[in-house]
Parts: structure tokens; sequence; C-alpha cells
């Protein structure tokens, strides 16, 4: 992967790439742009987190029985608020909210996309200063244009997603982003307040050094999974330590570097909860797809997670995403 030195800003881009579309309505370049915008917002925040009272936890609990912290609750308003106000957004479906939100205007209605996410992905770890991140994925509606939108807009399998991206907030802040052409790495640059392409045509290594896993829970996954840990450890100790375990805690940070480096991300299920624990809209699905366009692979262990029919807003799912000839050889045992 080359770096690009040229100074190219999301918004030049997108319309770049639009220009090879004489019928593109503009809407989805809208959709970057307005998801670039609350990130900023949302990066002012993160980086005084430490100065303000928007550590620790909301003191509420979410859809998902987590914790709710402040700083996810910022980032949902900040997200939602942009896109109700923007042109190009039906209705969003997030993490935090039990419900789809529908923006039932003429402006809203007439909107061709909806926008699921997870605004804040990692937020176990803003207390501790670690990277965190935002994910999002675009549908086309399936519904009536000129009507709010329907959940059915929201219940699509991960294969009908338009694009999808994640706002990494970290040493830099970055946003990636893929379509059907490709995927596309923008960094903040915090002089001028743009983000500038700095990784075009991001391809995932075919293989990598890096498997990511939660190792504390070794002895509740399937056998098939503590078989393929093992055989990194031992690819680890007998050959010299090609293979490096690395785990981050905030999956948009650990699939990103795999992304970049090479690598295998898993989260499997576990004896008590076989499901899993991710998020198949939210998060299984954008990253999925994003590590697919890039040469990538992902399954929940027993389908390509893309070809899953969600059933439910907050669907859980397991996740094994990376390289292509790391996930062949996981296929083996699992």
């Amino acid at each position: 992967m080359n770096i690009n030195r040229k100074v190219q800003t999301l918004d030049e881009f997108t319309i770049q790439q639009m220009r090879d579309f004489p019928a593109a309505t503009g809407q989805l370049a809208s959709l970057f742009r307005d998801m670039g915008l609350a990130a900023k917002r949302v990066n002012v925040e993160v980086n005084k987190a430490g100065l303000v009272d928007i550590l620790g936890d909301a003191g509420s609990v979410n859809v998902q029985g987590e914790d709710v912290k402040k700083l996810d609750v910022y980032a949902n308003n900040q997200f939602i608020g942009v896109l109700r106000h923007g042109i190009s957004c039906a209705g969003v479906g997030s993490e935090e909210n039990d419900d789809i939100v529908v923006f039932d205007d003429e402006i809203s209605n007439k909107s061709k996309y909806v926008l699921l996410m997870d605004p804040l992905d990692g937020s176990g770890n803003i207390d501790v200063n670690v990277s965190i991140g935002t994910i999002f994925s675009i549908y086309k509606r399936v519904s009536e244009l000129g009507k709010p939108c329907t959940i059915d807009d929201f219940l699509q399998p991960g294969n009908k997603q338009v694009a999808a991206g994640y706002i990494i907030y970290g040493s830099s802040t970055m946003l990636v982003y893929a379509t059907s052409r490709g995927v596309n790495g923008f960094t903040l640059d915090q002089a001028i307040g743009e983000y500038t392409l700095s990784h075009p045509d991001i391809r995932c290594p075919d293989s990598g050094k890096i498997y990511s896993v939660n190792h504390g829970n070794f002895f509740r996954y399937m056998e098939g999974v503590r078989k393929y840990i093992n055989i990194c450890q031992q690819k680890q100790k007998s050959e010299g330590g090609p293979y490096t375990q690395r785990y981050i805690g905030s999956m948009v940070a650990d699939v990103h570097r795999n992304l970049i480096k090479g690598g295998i991300f898993m989260y499997p299920g576990t004896i008590d909860k076989p499901k899993g624990k991710l998020r198949l809209l939210y998060e299984c699905n954008p990253l999925a797809f994003i590590v697919e366009v890039a040469g990538g692979k992902a399954t929940n262990g027993q389908q390509r997670i893309l070809d899953v029919k969600p059933t439910e807003l907050h669907q859980r799912s397991p996740l094994f995403i990376g390289s292509s000839s790391m996930m062949k050889e996981l296929e083996t045992y699992i």
C-alpha cells in the first residue's frame, strides 16, 4: 500500500468519484460529509475528555445491557443531530437506542439511504485513554420514497450495504470508508480541519503475523477455536515468533491494525453465550464489508457474515475477520 502525499480532501475525493456516475444524486457523498462533521465534534471531546466532566458512566444502561458512558451519549446525540439536519438520511439505527430513529419530515422522507452505527466502539477504554472509534454502514431503502423509512430498511443482510466505514480516534483521527469501488482512508488534518486522503486503495495483506483474541475466555471457547489458538501459539514458539498476539479491546482499533498490517481478529461465541457478544448490524456487517472489499474475509464461524439475514435490530453474532489465508486456515478448525 502506497501512502499518498498529495493533499486531497474527503469532499474533493467523493466529488471526483461521483464524476464516473452521471446519474448520482450526491446523497451518498453528503452522508460521508455529515459523518465526518459529527466525528470532528466527537474528536474534540475525546481529546479533552480528561479535562471535562465527560468521563465515566452516565448512570444508565443501554439496550445491550451495558453501562452507558457519558461520551457514548454525547457521540450518539452528535451523529443523530447532524444526520437529522442533513438531506441524505431517512433514519438511523444506533446501538444506543432501543428502536430506529425515523426522520419524518419532507426532505428526509425523500432520502434514499438509512444509516446504522455504533457511535462509540470501545467506550470501556475511554477512562484509560485507549483508542476508540465510530462504526457505520449505509443501506439503500427498500421502503417507498416520499414516506417515512421502516424497520425493513434496516433489517437487510450485509451484502446489501452501499457503503460502510469507521472513524478511529487515536494518535491521529482517521476516517476509513468502503464502497464497492475500494477502501480509502482519510486522516484529519487538525491545522485545516479537513480529512485528507492518506491511505488510498487500502488492501488487506493476504496473510499476517497478528492474531487478536481475548485469551481470558480461552476455556469458554468451542474446541475448534481453542485448537486454532493453540496452532497460533505453536507457530509463535516453533517458528521464531512469526505470530504475535495483539488485543486492544477496542474492536475498531484491532481490525484497523490488521487491515493495514495483515492479521486475524476473533470474537467467538462462548459455551454460555454461543451467539456471541458483537452486534451484527452495528459492528460485524460494516467491518466485514470493509475487509472483504479490501480482499479479506469475514464469517460467523458457520457462514459468511454478509449473507446473514438479520431478524432483529440488536442481533448478536460471533465474528472471525481478517487476512484471507489466515481465515482459510481457521476454517479448517471451525
